[in-house]
């Protein structure tokens, strides 16, 4: 095998090119508008599966667009997926990124109910005086939470990125969302993580310009 010389500069460019082209070889047709979401998932984490998983509900693209540029905010559910959200692009367009899983009243609210911090933090969310675009990489229990919501009609998310990763109620917590009216994107199956969820907030932050 013949080591491939490329410069720093070139390298995201170059992975885009493979896997622009391992696409092609194996036949695999993936929707055009969703397509630079779809390939940064492949990217980050070179599961080529993204390209069948991935669920987008209509007008997902156009929809989380607006609202980024409408100055939403986006809520995660760790604080790694937090770190790995280009805060400086959605800055640009007067959006904030949080996550409220260490926050202390979090903590004492969970442990005092025998629920987990990630259902509390999606309530605190909620309490948010602005539009929510919420990037669940982690906890399906944050899911059921925001749909336990949406169903007492409490609160109503402008936005769902749901990717959280795992065995269990992973699955069930992504499925509650693909026969819902809110806008999502979903990761079908086990697959999915903080990582997935900060490429595809970034996917789209760098689609804006």
């Amino acid at each position: 095998m013949n080591f491939e010389k490329v410069e720093p500069w070139e390298i995201e460019k170059r992975s885009f090119e493979i896997i622009t082209k391992e696409l092609e070889e194996a036949g695999i047709i993936i929707d055009e508008e969703t397509a630079f979401i779809t390939k940064r998932c492949i990217h980050t984490s070179a599961d080529f599966d993204y390209a069948k998983t991935l669920r987008f509900s209509k007008d997902a693209v156009e929809t989380v667009k607006e609202l980024v540029r409408n100055g939403a905010c986006i809520v995660t559910d760790t604080n790694m997926a937090l770190s790995g959200i280009n805060k400086k692009k959605l800055s640009l367009f007067g959006g904030e990124a949080f996550c409220f899983m260490a926050d202390e009243d979090v903590a004492l609210e969970a442990k005092k109910r025998g629920i987990t911090r990630a259902a509390v933090s999606m309530e605190k969310a909620a309490k948010l005086d602005r539009d929510v675009i919420f990037a669940i990489g982690n906890a399906p229990t944050a899911l059921i939470k925001l749909h336990e919501m949406m169903e007492k009609n409490i609160f109503i998310p402008n936005f769902v990125i749901g990717v959280p990763v795992g065995f269990v109620n992973v699955v069930w917590a992504k499925e509650l969302f693909l026969d819902s009216d809110v806008p999502y994107i979903i990761n079908e199956g086990r697959k999915g993580g903080s990582n997935i969820a900060a490429a595809i907030c970034n996917a789209i932050l760098y689609d804006l310009g």
